[in-house]
């Protein structure tokens, strides 16, 4: 199946707002529910998402499993969810164009992402 660069097979969120989610969550430290207010577009959530966002150790435990962003090709495998976060979030940063070299990590990450997808 062929699909457009940045969206990833299965998953409801591109590849980029993947990136971003995981940016926000391990490396600017956020709250798992601040990050889904920025990065969600759903408005109505449910009881057990006020405390979190699930999605954030299912989208790093994929990471893990290399079943998204494969390309990145390290073993992570002791780390915490938020430091696997976190290393995703610097690795896909590295992706980036060269002109987004002054931009911030997250949106390094955001467009890197597109690359590694």
């Amino acid at each position: 199946m062929v699909m457009p660069r940045g969206i990833l097979r299965r998953r409801l969120y591109s590849a980029s707002a993947i990136a971003l989610a995981l940016t926000l969550w391990g490396v600017e430290g956020l709250a798992p529910g601040e990050v889904r207010a920025r990065v969600s577009p759903l408005r109505i959530i449910g009881a057990s998402a006020a405390i979190g966002w699930t999605s954030l150790r299912r989208w790093a435990r994929a990471v893990r499993e290399a079943k998204i962003f494969g390309g990145l090709g390290v073993s992570i495998a002791g780390a915490r969810w938020r430091e696997v976060a976190a290393w995703t979030a610097t690795a896909l940063a590295v992706f980036a164009p060269c002109a987004a070299d002054a931009l911030a990590i997250s949106e390094r990450a955001f467009l890197g992402a597109t690359h590694v997808s």
